[in-house]
């Protein structure tokens, strides 16, 4: 027999009620994101500003109680899905080539992309371990972000997008060696401990880099079966365990998903991006909501403008390093232009790394700054890469102003007369 509901606990109650308004408050969430899917569509927009608009409204208009493991659950499942459906788009070998094809930009994307936040951190007066954190903050890129994006406005198959793609392969494997020596550092551990923690992050990277290049064949042989149900669950199974094992080492999740997607190939690649690619839409709208819902438009008045020099600064940097980078692959003035431009935004690895910082007891300003430099690249972001036609000229006429230049020194003096 059921209880009555006189006797049930007040607390067991309230909970129920507590659930009952989470799932409400998410049904309308729903309908509001279909609301703004169809209104991006219509004006040719990425939908993800609307998204993390809509995150900021619900945080700011009322109580929008869920707990911070569910919203990193969530979060992260989105970011994963996103990178391993981008994974999907590309072979090993292409990988393999894209990777020592892309050393140089990648190196050209660390040197304009880092300094910025390093230095401006040592001018406002922090210390330089909180100035290393502003510096990772500025570098990297929004790999969940950049794959929506390629993925909204049909440029997975472009030819500049290997060059998008290796600058953020090589950004986050920078984050295997990165992350644990922040870490370490914040800590203050031993250089013993720090040496470890590289050490075992770099493996943990390079093996699963080798397993995906040479092993994808098998796998994908593994996971193929004539249900659909028994692929989806078994590379569901598959994109989660590796993710979760890498985070654990010391990897980026978002690097063994994308590894996940660069292994399976043929018939079975073709079905998980058919079975998965409703899951991805759903969680990467859940991501960037959450995103937003994890921002207090209070705590960014004070460091809005440190932030909007930082972002305009770091988003030129962006388009130089993404031109460059499609440049030397031999792409046209309109590829390069669009490969400049997908670069812009920034997201979920610089949060992560702010908050490392803030959980460490860094910089008091760090996390508002952060939060305040991602939203505006994260909104600019999407714009930018819709509307990247202005880039094009002046890219051009860059070039050819610096081509101009070096044929004139080349040119020997003509004789006085």
């Amino acid at each position: 027999m059921p209880t009555p509901l006189a006797d049930v606990d007040p607390s067991l109650a309230a909970g129920t009620g507590d659930v009952a308004f989470v799932i409400i408050a998410l049904g309308i969430a729903g309908l509001v994101l279909s609301a703004l899917v169809r209104i991006a569509r219509q004006t040719g927009i990425s939908p993800i500003p609307f998204y993390l608009v809509a995150g900021l409204v619900l945080g700011a208009i009322g109580p929008f109680e869920l707990s911070e493991g569910t919203i990193e659950l969530g979060s992260n499942i989105g970011v994963v899905l996103l990178l391993f459906m981008l994974g999907l788009e590309y072979s090993s070998e292409e990988l393999s080539g894209g990777l020592k094809r892309g050393i140089p930009a990648g190196v050209l994307d660390l040197v304009l992309n880092f300094t910025p936040g390093f230095v401006i951190g040592l001018l406002l007066g922090w210390e330089p371990v909180a100035a290393l954190l502003l510096g990772g903050i500025t570098y990297i890129s929004s790999s969940g972000i950049i794959a929506k994006l390629l993925a909204d406005l049909d440029r997975l198959g472009n030819r500049e997008t290997p060059s998008i793609l290796s600058i953020l392969v090589i950004e986050d494997l920078a984050m295997a060696v990165y992350l644990p020596l922040i870490a370490a550092l914040l800590v203050g551990g031993t250089v013993l401990s720090t040496v470890g923690s590289l050490v075992i992050a770099v493996a943990a990277a390079a093996a699963a880099l080798v397993i995906a290049l040479r092993f994808g064949h098998q796998i994908s042989r593994a996971i193929d079966d004539r249900s659909d149900e028994a692929v989806l669950l078994a590379t569901g199974g598959l994109i989660l365990a590796v993710a979760g094992f890498a985070e654990e080492l010391g990897v980026s999740a978002a690097v063994g998903a994308f590894l996940v997607g660069v292994a399976l190939s043929g018939e079975v690649a073709e079905r998980a991006r058919i079975l998965l690619t409703p899951l991805r839409d759903l969680f990467a709208a859940i991501f960037f909501v959450f995103f937003g819902l994890g921002i207090e438009l209070g705590s960014l008045t004070g460091v809005l403008a440190v932030a909007m020099v930082l972002a305009v600064i770091t988003a030129i940097t962006k388009l130089v390093t993404g031109w460059w980078a499609a440049s030397r692959a031999g792409v046209g003035p309109q590829g390069r232009g669009r490969a400049a431009a997908a670069l812009v935004a920034r997201g979920e690895f610089s949060i992560i790394i702010a908050g490392i910082g803030v959980a460490a007891g860094s910089e008091a300003d760090l996390g508002p700054l952060a939060a305040a430099y991602v939203l505006i690249l994260a909104l600019a972001g999407p714009i930018i890469a819709r509307s990247y036609g202005w880039l094009v000229p002046i890219g051009v006429r860059l070039g050819e102003l610096r081509v101009g230049r070096a044929r004139t020194a080349e040119e020997p003096e003509e004789p006085a007369v």
